[in-house]
């Protein structure tokens, strides 16, 4: 599916994460979600996912320093 922000997001099973997210060539997001999770953590996960896109977190290759920052 599309949300309304553009991007794509796609629920999966067997993801061995929560959820991930991968800027695309043309601009736009790809969301990974696990699809094992309950609703609430698919939306929980899904705004996680939006924070890296907002903070501009593919610009960090800093790995640990993202997911600290992003659970703040």
């Amino acid at each position: 599916m599309i949300d309304k922000y553009g991007n794509n997001v796609i629920l999966i099973d067997g993801l061995p994460v929560k959820g991930a997210v991968t800027e695309n060539a043309d601009g736009t997001y790809t969301i990974f979600i696990n699809s094992s999770l309950s609703d609430s953590s698919i939306i929980k996960t899904y705004i996680h996912e939006l924070k890296h896109i907002k903070n501009c977190d593919f610009e960090n290759n800093d790995v640990q320093e993202i997911e600290f920052l992003a659970h703040q």
